[in-house]
């Protein structure tokens, strides 16, 4: 399998592109593809999903989705913070989302490292962050405290159907995670 992360960079007249280079040059020649798929940011399926980050989850692929049927919010971890419950809210009271899904993975960053990154950040820098890592050792068990911290907040006006998974980054399969 090809990825982009095994195709080098290239260079043109000695001018070595960046990422962001390539990127560009990437949406170029996609926008001169593009048609206008005719469709609002009301998503298709009424379903919203939080995920981590990890450059290993291809969320479209994995669940079959196509353009348009989902709002996707992504962090470090997937977990529920004070953000993802406001985008979880305008998705819901603004967009028409119903559903919730969220997807924690197997082999997540977030089970290397501990809180002491803010206090390590905050001695290089001099500031402390205002937020949390949110670092845990148990994927299942914060996929749990996610589906809590979802069900439990007032903003939300649907929570009836919120579902988390650990999507196994070696198989590619998804397990429900019983919510008790």
């Amino acid at each position: 399998m090809t990825t982009s992360a095994s195709v080098p960079a290239g260079s043109e007249g000695g001018i070595q592109d960046t990422v962001t280079d390539r990127l560009v040059a990437a949406n170029a020649r996609y926008a001169a593809e593009f048609t206008d798929p005719g469709m609002d940011a009301h998503p298709v399926l009424r379903v919203a999903i939080v995920a981590c980050m990890d450059a290993r989850l291809d969320l479209h692929a994995a669940l079959g989705l196509e353009l348009g049927d989902c709002h996707t919010i992504r962090n470090a971890g997937g977990v529920v913070t004070d953000d993802v419950i406001r985008s979880l809210t305008i998705s819901q009271r603004a967009l028409g989302t119903r559903s919730v899904v969220l997807i924690h993975h197997t082999n997540c960053g977030l089970e290397t490292i501990t809180e002491d990154f803010r206090h390590e950040l905050e001695m290089e820098v001099g500031q402390r962050p205002a937020w949390a890592v949110e670092a845990f050792r148990d994927a299942e068990q914060d996929v749990r405290q996610s589906m809590q911290r979802v069900r439990t907040s007032p903003f939300l006006l649907h929570t009836d159907d919120v579902r988390g998974f650990v999507f196994d980054v070696k198989t590619g399969l998804l397990r429900e995670i019983d919510p008790a």
